[in-house]
């Protein structure tokens, strides 16, 4: 048995997407848009705002645990942790109601945001442990969202909003 596999690699991996060879973020990314697809559109709901930031929250505190303890078997920020993704990528979404074009806005921008780092994402990554690993995507998930409200408030039948 992979000696690297276990509970805590698993779930920091998005169980085992982040494993997946080359660009395991941006696997990682599509992976947590596949999930957002997947989710009755109902839970986008602006009545549902509140509660859906308190489980994003929940979480991220979750990504923070299993990305620490993945570290240990892993390595510093290893390409395999990808559930800080998910959360960067659920930041983003969570202001929006659903639909597969925000979602693929959402991705992209995201993503671009994530590989950039612009201050002070770049800063948040070097946080301890499971914080920095974290840290930076939800940073990068509210770039993206700031640019994302711009552009559906300057455009939105683009978005059938």
């Amino acid at each position: 048995m992979n000696k690297k596999l276990n509970l805590h690699t698993w779930v920091a991996s998005f169980f085992g997407i982040g494993f997946l060879p080359k660009m395991p973020g941006t696997w990682g990314s599509v992976a947590a848009y596949g999930a957002y697809l997947l989710l009755p559109a109902s839970l986008f709901s602006p009545g549902l705002r509140l509660p859906g930031l308190a489980v994003l929250l929940a979480l991220c505190l979750i990504a923070v645990y299993f990305s620490s303890v993945a570290e240990k078997t892993l390595g510093h920020d290893n390409g395999s942790i990808v559930i800080d993704e998910v959360c960067g990528f659920f930041v983003v979404v969570l202001w929006f109601p659903r639909s597969w074009l925000i979602g693929l806005y959402a991705l992209v921008l995201f993503r671009v945001f994530d590989i950039a780092k612009p201050f002070p994402v770049n800063r948040a990554q070097k946080l301890p442990r499971g914080w920095g690993v974290v840290a930076d995507d939800l940073l990068a998930g509210v770039y993206a969202t700031l640019l994302l409200l711009i552009i559906t408030k300057i455009y939105p039948s683009f978005f059938g909003l």
